[in-house]
C-alpha cells in the first residue's frame, strides 16, 4: 500500500498560510485533499476561513481543526489520533495538508511520522516554510544586537537569541521549500538581500519561490518527495535538546463583543494598541450592524486588512471575536478594555 503524502506548511504568525492553502484548494486540479489546521488561540479563525471556501477538492468534513495548543506540543494527544482517523477512512485522502500554528516548531511534527502506526501509511512529502517578506524587511525576526549586549551584561546567563528569531530559524532549517510571500510589498533589491539571508539558514538545494498573496502553483507545493521523516538529522533545531518545549514566551487571549456600528473606530483602536503594546497578531470575525456578512480582520504588526467573506448563517450568533497574540507580558486588561469599548 502506498503512503499518503503529507505537506506541512509552516511559517510565523500572519505569513499568509491560510491564504496559500485557499489558493491551493481552488487550484487542486481534482486532487482529493484533507486539511489539518492548528491554531494558537481559543478561536479557530483559520479553520473558519477555509471552511468558507466551499471547494469540492476539500469539503468541510475533510477540514480538521486542532485548537488545544501548538501541534508541536500536542503530537500524541491531538495529531496522531487525527491522522489515524483520516488514514482509516474507507476512502482516505490523496494528499494531506497540515497548517501549523505560526508559533509551532516543525521538527517535532515531522518526527511524529516515525511512529509505527503512521510511518507505514503516510510520509512527509515536504515541509514548506512561508516567509513574510515585508516583516523580514522590517527586522521583525532579527535580534537587536545592541540591546542583547546590554541584557547580557546585566545577566550573563542570557546566551540565546530572541524567541522570534529562534522560531524563524527553526522553520527555515526544517524546510524543503521556502515561499517568500508578500513580495509585492518589498522592492527588488531588498528581496534579493532577504533571499541571500534565507539561503544561509536553509539546507543546500532548498529552493526559494517568490509569491504575492500566496499564489503558488499546486505543482510547486505538492510532489516534493522529500521523505522528511527519514532526514531529521539534517534539520537542526534550537530546541533539539529541549523535548519539553512550550510557548511560555508568548501570550494569547480572545476579546469578544457585539456588533460594531462603524468599522473605522475599531481599526483606529487596533492600530494604536498594536503600536503601544507591540502586538504581533490580531485576527478574527466582527459583526457590523446593518451588514449581512461577517467582517474578517487580519492584523500583522502594523498592517491591518479587512474584508467581508460570507453571510452569517441562519441562526448563527452574530458576535465579534478577536484573537490577540504577542510576546509574554502583554497587558491583557488594557488591551481588552480598549477593544471592548469599540466592539460593543
Amino acid at each position: 500500500m502506498s503512503k499518503v503524502p503529507t505537506t506541512v506548511i509552516t511559517g510565523f504568525l500572519g505569513a499568509g498560510k491560510t491564504t496559500l492553502i485557499r489558493h491551493l484548494l481552488q487550484n487542486a486540479k481534482g486532487r482529493r485533499l484533507a486539511l489539518i489546521v492548528n491554531e494558537f488561540g481559543d478561536v479557530g479563525v483559520d479553520g473558519e476561513l477555509l471552511r468558507g471556501c466551499n471547494d469540492e477538492a476539500c469539503p468541510e468534513d475533510d477540514i480538521v481543526e486542532l485548537a488545544n495548543g501548538c501541534i508541536c506540543c500536542t503530537v500524541a494527544d491531538d495529531f496522531l489520533p487525527t491522522m489515524m482517523k483520516l488514514l482509516d477512512r474507507p476512502n482516505p485522502p490523496e494528499h494531506i495538508i497540515i497548517e501549523t500554528s505560526g508559533l509551532a516548531l516543525p521538527k517535532p511534527l515531522v518526527k511524529a511520522f516515525q511512529w509505527p502506526d503512521i510511518r507505514t501509511r503516510a510520509t512527509v512529502d515536504g515541509v514548506v516554510a512561508l516567509i513574510d517578506a515585508d516583516a523580514v524587511a522590517a527586522g521583525r525576526f532579527a535580534t537587536d544586537e545592541a540591546a542583547l549586549a546590554l541584557a547580557r551584561a546585566a545577566d550573563p546567563s542570557l546566551d540565546h537569541d530572541s524567541p522570534l528569531e529562534e522560531l524563524y530559524e527553526d522553520q527555515l532549517a526544517c524546510a524543503d521549500l521556502v515561499i517568500l510571500n508578500k513580495s509585492d510589498l518589498v522592492d527588488g533589491e531588498t528581496l534579493t538581500k532577504i533571499e541571500a539571508d534565507i539561503a544561509g539558514d536553509t539546507r543546500g538545494g532548498v529552493k526559494i519561490v517568490r509569491a504575492d498573496h500566496g499564489a503558488v502553483d499546486a505543482a510547486v507545493l505538492l510532489g516534493l518527495f522529500a521523505g522528511a521523516e527519514d532526514d531529521l538529522e539534517a534539520r537542526p533545531s534550537h530546541h533539539d535538546a529541549d523535548p519539553d518545549h512550550d510557548h511560555d514566551d508568548f501570550d494569547s487571549f480572545v476579546v469578544k463583543g457585539g456588533a460594531v456600528g462603524n468599522v473605522a473606530p475599531l481599526l483606529a483602536a487596533m492600530s494604536a494598541l498594536i503600536a503601544e503594546h507591540d502586538v504581533l497578531r490580531m485576527k478574527g470575525m466582527v459583526a457590523v450592524a446593518g451588514r449581512p456578512a461577517r467582517l474578517v480582520i487580519q492584523a500583522v504588526g502594523p498592517r491591518i486588512q479587512h474584508y467581508y467573506d460570507r453571510a452569517w448563517a441562519p441562526g448563527e450568533v452574530q458576535q465579534s471575536q478577536l484573537v490577540v497574540i504577542g510576546q509574554q507580558g502583554l497587558d491583557q486588561a488594557a488591551i481588552g478594555t480598549a477593544l471592548g469599548a469599540v466592539l460593543g
